[in-house]
């Protein structure tokens, strides 16, 4: 009979992968970044809030905070580190207003971090409840996270179109939120399983959206190909955002 710690642990590792994908997502934005030398209209928002989400859930997963936890403190680890990446792009090639405001937030959550572990590891002397404190703060992080595809979801249904809300974007956020919901139930974890469970039900939502304006997407697109407008087109992924003039591009570009 196939134990309950292998079965999370296979769980886990798949939970690991989908998480590593989606954070990799961005690359091509900042490959474009690179080329051009330019941020140009990118914000670096999304990719601060997903560093300062990965750094508490290092903490979480550390064994003196919460024990058995090695597949959570590796893969936000590696997050960590892809998300310093992606800002140390934004620090090289913003102009100096915009490098001096991510050099400032960094700094603002670097130490925000050092001062919570600091504080839970020298005043907190029991696992269980220096679980439950880092936990609470991991879940206020990590559902800020899920839920900043709302803006997104409120375009597709003011414009009737899913073209700023990519398909398998989604439908990953969706795979990634039930692995790590049935890896936390197995073994129950509410601190993993409540953050993990309200993304399922977002990703479901902009699913459904997808299927009901599918349909109608497809006719704008064609009805502009038909009139022969070109206008601008904007593309959302990870909570970012790009306007680009398709009459100068030729197409969109998706981050």
């Amino acid at each position: 009979m196939v134990s309950a710690d292998l079965v999370r642990t296979v769980v886990g590792i798949i939970g690991n992968v989908i998480s590593l994908l989606l954070f990799l997502s961005p690359v091509p934005t900042f490959v474009q970044i690179w080329r051009k030398k330019s941020v140009e209209q990118f914000s670096p928002a999304p990719y601060l809030a997903t560093m300062i989400n990965c750094m508490v859930w290092v903490l979480y997963g550390l064994p003196i905070v919460h024990p058995n936890s090695t597949l959570v403190w590796t893969i936000n680890g590696a997050g960590v580190a892809i998300e310093m990446v992606y800002l140390l792009l934004f620090l090289i090639y913003s102009d100096k207003k915009g490098r001096f405001k991510v050099l400032q937030i960094v700094l603002v959550e670097v130490v925000s971090i050092a001062l919570l572990a600091t504080l839970v590891l020298t005043l907190v002397h029991t696992t269980k409840k220096r679980t439950a404190i880092v936990g609470i703060v991991a879940i206020v992080f990590n559902t800020m996270m899920y839920a900043s595809p709302l803006s997104v979801m409120k375009i597709v249904i003011t414009t009737k179109s899913v073209e700023y809300m990519p398909f398998y974007v989604s439908l990953a956020s969706f795979a990634n939120s039930v692995a790590w919901s049935a890896y936390a139930f197995i073994k129950f974890d509410p601190f993993i399983l409540a953050p993990n469970g309200t993304g399922a039900l977002f990703a479901v939502a902009q699913l459904i959206l997808y299927a009901v304006y599918y349909r109608s997407t497809q006719r704008q697109i064609a009805a502009r190909q038909a009139k022969g407008d070109v206008g601008l087109s904007e593309l959302v992924v990870n909570g970012s955002s790009r306007k680009t003039n398709s009459s100068r591009n030729g197409h969109g570009s998706e981050g």
